[in-house]
């Protein structure tokens, strides 16, 4: 059975919604500042802080993407964008983005590991609210 997490954009965070393709830039940015960091210990860390290569089908163009996996110890990692309706406090519905990051079947530990990894960046740079695969919730959004 498939794994969940969730981003949720929360209204005190950076950004109210999100396209697939700015997910793709973060991971872009992600690989460039651990590319960086690979430099300063004189390590090639990007290739195994990032072992993965960005994947889209064509029925999912602006829906989701996927990790594909370079090295044999990982999998795969699906990653995508949807809206769900919220009852607000005073009562009226909002829209609300996510974030879905979802472990397939046949993920491994090392993948679970980087989607924790991956989901907790995510949610630090969209300042979300991030639903993690065991159900525990971290805030990095601002909050009262």
């Amino acid at each position: 059975m498939a794994n969940n997490a969730y981003i949720k954009l929360v209204p005190s965070s950076i950004k109210q919604t999100i396209s697939v393709d700015e997910v793709k830039e973060l991971f872009h940015y992600y690989k460039e500042i651990t590319s960086k960091t690979g430099d300063q210990v004189n390590w090639e860390y990007e290739n195994m802080s990032f072992p993965y290569e960005l994947k889209e089908k064509n029925e999912a163009k602006g829906k989701w993407f996927y990790l594909s996996a370079v090295q044999d110890r990982y999998f795969a990692i699906i990653v995508g964008v949807d809206s769900e309706m919220i009852r607000l406090e005073n009562g009226e519905e909002k829209e609300q983005t996510y974030l879905q990051i979802t472990l397939p079947e046949e993920s491994t530990f090392a993948d679970k590991c980087k989607a924790n990894e991956f989901s907790k960046f995510l949610a630090k740079k969209l300042q979300g609210e991030l639903h993690l695969f065991n159900g525990r919730i971290m805030y990095y959004n601002p909050r009262k």
